[in-house]
């Protein structure tokens, strides 16, 4: 099994307050709402204390061209990649020693926020001395399951490659969607819980050398992933993208959605591993918002208190698309947590979709 031995995650640096948006978005929008103030109850109820953006508040009380914006998401994500990358394959809480780019074999890159042709990946490889022989797999447009894809397409790359190690990049500059001309509930819905930040997870193969410079006593295993679909769903969530850029799509019945078709998933899956959802010691999951929390608490049949650390990363970062469920991952990881324990990892995402990663502590090799 491949293990998930670092993750760090980088956060811009605009850190706004939620009561800072709601002043802004009142000056905003005063004239285009008559109950502007009713519609904004959705900021008090989205659980959310504070965000970070990879631009000033101020900056996005002007109008933005689609190009203007991108060009932004371009450049913000080489940076804040950067950091990731470095971070991750050097922190001391999770590493002895710092790995080189040059030591890994491939790079998965996720992002549905921003557009770019070559892709973010391919930049970064300019700006830190990968490999040029380095194997890129840039996914756009799995949304907020992207996080989770990523780590389970890094599993699948080290099951056949067990020798290599593998850089999972997520990067989301959510913030960057933000439409003035749109009056839709769901753009005021974006704009309570959106947020921009990037995270990174080092994946080795359990023949890599890189395995034996993990510091953790007891280490996530990769057990196995499922990926599910949900037919003629394609207007749950996702974005229009039309002259000035994405507008997002929010459907009102993704909680109903969440509590009646994701249980069946789960079991499904941990049946494949001879488990029980009880076996489940661990929920590592995506919180998209508060009502997401509380459907997916619903639906598991587990208190709500089982997803504290999804609701602190919720209540501090917001939304930040695929990037929020590996800052979910990262808190988790500084964690002495039992050798034998098993974690779901799991996201939600357009079409409509679920990704799992099944996850096992046992002792790290370093320490061995």
């Amino acid at each position: 099994m491949p293990a998930i031995i670092s993750v760090h995650c980088q956060t811009p640096p605009y850190r706004v307050s939620q009561r800072e948006v709601v002043d802004s978005v009142k000056t905003l929008f005063k004239d285009d709402y008559a109950d502007l103030e009713r519609y904004l109850k959705v900021f008090e109820n989205a659980n959310i204390d504070q965000r970070y953006f990879s631009a000033p508040l101020n900056w996005f009380s002007t109008e933005r061209s689609f190009q203007e914006k991108n060009d932004r998401f371009i450049r913000e994500a080489c940076r804040l990649g950067v950091a990731a990358i470095n971070k991750c394959l050097s922190d001391p809480r999770f590493l002895k020693r710092k790995i080189q780019p040059g030591e890994i074999s491939a790079i998965i890159f996720i992002s549905s926020s921003g557009l770019a042709t070559p892709t973010i990946e391919a930049r970064i490889m300019n700006l830190l001395p990968f490999s040029p022989h380095t194997v890129r797999l840039p996914i756009w447009g799995l949304g907020c399951a992207g996080g989770a894809a990523g780590i389970a397409r890094a599993c699948d790359y080290c099951l056949a490659h067990p020798e290599q190690s593998v850089l999972v990049l997520s990067v989301e500059l959510c913030s960057l969607t933000f439409q003035h001309q749109d009056k839709s509930k769901s753009n005021l819905v974006g704009t309570s819980l959106f947020a921009d930040g990037a995270a990174c997870v080092l994946v080795a193969g359990d023949q890599s050398p890189l395995l034996k410079l993990s510091f953790l006593r007891s280490v996530p295993w990769i057990v196995g992933s499922q990926s599910s679909f949900k037919p003629h769903s394609e207007d749950v969530m996702g974005w229009e993208i039309k002259n000035e850029g994405f507008y997002v799509v929010f459907s009102k019945s993704i909680p109903f959605v969440i509590k009646d078709w994701l249980r069946p998933n789960v079991e499904q899956f941990l049946a494949r591993h001879r488990l029980q959802l009880e076996r489940c010691q661990h929920w590592i999951v995506h919180p998209g918002g508060q009502k997401v929390l509380e459907a997916y608490s619903v639906a598991l049949g587990i208190p709500l208190s089982r997803l504290s650390t999804a609701q602190y990363v919720l209540k501090n970062y917001g939304n930040m698309s695929s990037a929020t469920v590996l800052f979910v991952l990262e808190h988790f990881l500084r964690q002495e947590i039992e050798w034998g324990d098993y974690g779901l990892l799991t996201a939600l995402g357009p079409g409509f979709s679920s990704e799992m990663v099944l996850l096992q502590w046992q002792e790290g090799r370093g320490r061995a």
